[in-house]
């Protein structure tokens, strides 16, 4: 499990795992990780983690978010990385966060052609513009009690085309408007938001948005990322 170390002025405070998929940072004691000082904003900062896989993200917070020295509004985390807010250092430790040879492919799904097109060993998200991204993790630990399952597009012109989802992370979206994931665990499929532009609201599920937790998936439900249209269900 990841762990982070909060450092103040140089002295190392206290060190703390990331147990939870969302953690909030900031000054507000209803705060995950509460860091009380002037310079932090109420509601600074996030870490979002995954599997084996956190982000850092800024809330909007008055003085920034930085990581190893650049100021920044949504990142992946590395070991080592250092977070500064306000004047609060917080080391991110965790041995265990994929390399790029955890990812076995990246699928593009493009709305716009006829065909999907696949590139092998990468993890950078495709930054053009209409393209839906489906990041799928190789790690296949622990087995599910369920069936596999797959999603089908059924808007654009690639409605119709299908992905199994055999691996146990696999992110869907359009990067700078909206991503989500789909995790498999030993109790079934879930959905996760991960990140979105500031008009584009969170993924839906049937018709619903999702809230800030993990929404257990079931068959034939309808999931919407990043205005395209697909349906889960198992095989």
């Amino acid at each position: 499990m990841a762990t982070i170390q909060i450092s103040f002025n140089g002295e190392v405070v206290y060190d703390l795992q990331l147990n939870k998929e969302t953690m909030t940072i900031g000054r507000k004691s209803d705060n995950d990780i509460h860091l009380d000082n002037l310079a932090v904003s109420s509601h600074h900062a996030k870490i979002l983690t995954i599997l084996n896989d956190s982000f850092i993200e800024d809330m909007n917070s008055t003085n920034g978010t930085y990581l190893n020295g650049s100021l920044i509004k949504k990142n992946v985390l590395s070991n080592g990385d250092i977070i500064k807010v306000g004047k609060h250092e917080i080391k991110y430790i965790n041995s265990n966060v994929s390399s790029g040879e955890d990812f076995e492919k990246t699928m593009i799904i493009n709305p716009d052609s006829d065909g999907m097109q696949e590139t092998e060993g990468s993890r950078e998200i495709d930054q053009s513009v209409g393209k839906i991204v489906a990041e799928i993790a190789s790690s296949d630990s622990g087995k599910a009690s369920h069936q596999k399952a797959k999603i089908r597009l059924v808007s654009g012109t690639n409605s119709g085309k299908e992905l199994h989802l055999t691996k146990v992370l696999t992110t869907l979206g359009k990067p700078g408007v909206q991503v989500a994931a789909i995790t498999r665990r030993p109790t079934g499929y879930f959905l996760i938001f991960i990140d979105g532009g500031d008009d584009s609201g969170r993924p839906k599920v049937n018709d619903d948005e999702v809230g800030s937790h993990a929404h257990p998936l079931s068959n034939n439900d309808v999931i919407e990322v990043a205005g395209v249209k697909m349906t889960f269900f198992f095989e």
